[in-house]
């Protein structure tokens, strides 16, 4: 999927921080999503697709396309049990799966839930 979104990016002549910024989503975090270094939500996603001018729909059919295409280049390799499952196209998939089934309700803000501040316990005396 971000293979697919730094193509768009690039050949649309824009900025990290240009998209970032029509997305409300963080430049780093953009940029993660671009190297494959952290999987977007569905509603994240959304906000790119349209920075960048394109529908879910049009980005999900993007990241098809060019999985097929690796899938057609590439000889399937066997996975073992200590290969990660993390492929990319679960995501894709559920984007789908989603989108086909209705189920897709932007929200105002786009991004994770904010997280709650680590607390130490306290010591305990011996």
């Amino acid at each position: 999927m971000g293979d697919v979104l730094r193509r768009e990016r690039l050949a649309q002549e824009r900025t990290l921080k240009d998209v970032a910024d029509a997305a409300r989503i963080s430049m780093p975090y953009l940029s993660e999503l671009e190297r494959g270094r952290k999987e977007a939500s569905s509603e994240v996603l959304a906000a790119a697709a349209r920075a960048l001018g394109l529908g879910l729909t049009d980005l999900l059919s993007l990241a098809q396309d060019e999985l097929t295409r690796l899938a057609q280049v590439r000889p399937a390799r066997r996975r073992t049990p200590s290969s990660p499952r993390h492929d990319g196209m679960c995501l894709a998939a559920d984007a789908r799966q989603t989108l086909a089934a209705g189920r897709f309700r932007p929200s105002r803000a786009v991004g994770s839930a904010p997280r709650r501040p680590f607390r130490t316990p306290p010591l305990r005396a011996p």
